[in-house]
């Protein structure tokens, strides 16, 4: 019920055989190949969380099924070689992390079955026909609702009424990211306020565009969703803080890491629904067939320590609203 009342807040708000047809694989249990964006640490809890409800399905890794993991430690261009060595092990679906890791498996391969964790606007990116019938290869579940990015527009207001500029943390080889930025920056004019956007292609640019933030002297920085971003919560919200800009993010693992406010979905329940999907496939449903599922969860957190850190006072209101405070 808190949920619904922030989000009024703001604003409102037949079977697949194991193995691919036609080919023969020598391992002897259900292999699932794992193509993740980020970095093994950086993402850990998320792996964990898929891990541990394949556990609660019956899955053990090594006793009736096999996992083949490949990490692009933030670096997109890796995606393409990691993808096409995770199709020449013939696995019985390939689960990918995020929208990048999906668009790549998707394009390495048109025949095994693909588990996307996150997706976002994947009509738009090719990856599906309608989310009711996928009709292709790809299925998974979505990591926003419509109007969710704008929203992150409407807590910076919560938090600074007077705020008239905020930067935004973008990462260009994330093809979600474009869109993530239009409807902020659409929400910014709305609302007269002033957008300003900065290129992220590594983890070698943060220094550099949270300083440029700074130098703009933007109000508070948006935190798009993207893996190398989450990778490297920790030391955004580090640096944040060394600046004296406030941050919003998409997820509360931000927040957990230090960033002062986040929105979003539970990334670690896509995870573990992602699991899910993974055994309705492994026994015998196609993806194609298996809607694309809408975010559940929704979850508003906040560091309390953080604001502290910034001399911010933190509005009542969105402490009561909070599903997580962290003092």
């Amino acid at each position: 019920m808190r949920r619904r009342a922030f989000i009024t807040l703001l604003g409102g708000a037949a079977a697949w055989p194991l193995a691919a047809r036609g080919q023969q694989r020598s391992h002897q249990h259900p292999l699932v190949g794992y193509l993740i964006t980020g970095t093994k640490d950086g993402l850990a809890p998320d792996v964990s969380a898929f891990l541990n409800r394949l556990r609660e399905l019956g899955y053990v890794e090594g006793q009736n099924i096999e996992i083949a993991t490949r990490y692009a430690e933030t670096d997109t261009a890796r995606l393409p070689a990691l993808a096409a060595e995770l199709v020449q092990l013939r696995p019985n679906l390939i689960l990918a992390f995020d929208p990048p890791a999906a668009v790549t498996a998707r394009n390495a391969t048109a025949s095994i079955p693909i588990v996307a964790a996150i997706l976002n606007d994947p009509v738009r990116l090719g990856l599906i026909a309608s989310y009711a019938r996928p009709g292709g290869n790809v299925t998974g579940i979505l990591s926003q609702i419509e109007g969710l990015p704008g929203k992150q527009i409407d807590i910076a207001r919560e938090l600074m009424p007077a705020v008239t500029v905020i930067g935004v943390l973008v990462n260009p080889t994330n093809p979600t990211n474009a869109y993530q930025r239009q409807e902020i920056e659409g929400a910014g004019a709305a609302k007269a306020i002033k957008v300003i956007a900065v290129e992220t292609r590594s983890k070698a640019d943060l220094d550099d565009a949270l300083s440029f933030l700074r130098n703009a002297q933007v109000h508070a920085a948006i935190v798009l969703r993207d893996a190398m971003f989450v990778s490297e919560r920790r030391h955004i919200a580090e640096l944040a803080i060394a600046m004296r800009l406030p941050t919003i993010g998409s997820q509360n693992s931000f927040v957990e890491a230090g960033g002062l406010i986040s929105y979003g979905i539970d990334n670690l329940e896509n995870h573990r629904r992602a699991a899910d999907f993974v055994d309705k496939i492994l026994k015998g449903a196609k993806p194609a067939e298996l809607p694309v599922e809408f975010p559940t969860k929704l979850v508003l957190s906040i560091n309390m320590k953080t604001a502290k850190a910034l001399g911010l006072e933190m509005p009542l209101q969105l402490q009561q609203l909070a599903d997580k405070v962290i003092e």
